[in-house]
């Protein structure tokens, strides 16, 4: 009987162990959407850090009067959805400048003139 009293303390000392300890780890559903976001945001924030690290963009910058240093403890200060709507706005920029379709019209007029002068 002595054995069975042991073996009895011993495994309420056992079960109060494992209920008073928290779970080492939580598993849970994500949808599909939120399992992307954290590699999207640093895509989009290197995307924008080889943006500002053209020639081109610290050189307007520096007109503009910001420190170097200034701007980039800016950048890595943005929060994720600043940095997704500043990389939106890049990508959506011209890459050869801002013509319209009255620019367009207009080239396109003079080119015709000038064969036809030709």
């Amino acid at each position: 009987m002595n054995r069975g009293l042991i073996r009895l303390w011993g495994i309420i000392a056992t079960a109060a162990v494992v209920c008073v300890l928290p779970p080492a780890v939580c598993a849970a559903m994500i949808a599909t959407d939120q399992a992307g976001v954290s590699g999207a945001a640093a895509q989009e924030r290197a995307n924008v850090q080889v943006f500002l690290d053209r020639a081109g963009a610290w050189e307007k910058l520096q007109a503009m009067g910001v420190d170097d240093l200034a701007a980039k403890d800016r950048v890595a200060a943005l929060t994720d959805q600043e940095v997704h709507a500043l990389a939106e706005s890049i990508d959506a920029l011209p890459a050869g400048g801002n013509l319209g379709t009255n620019d367009i019209i207009v080239i396109l007029l003079v080119a015709i003139l000038v064969v036809l002068l030709i």
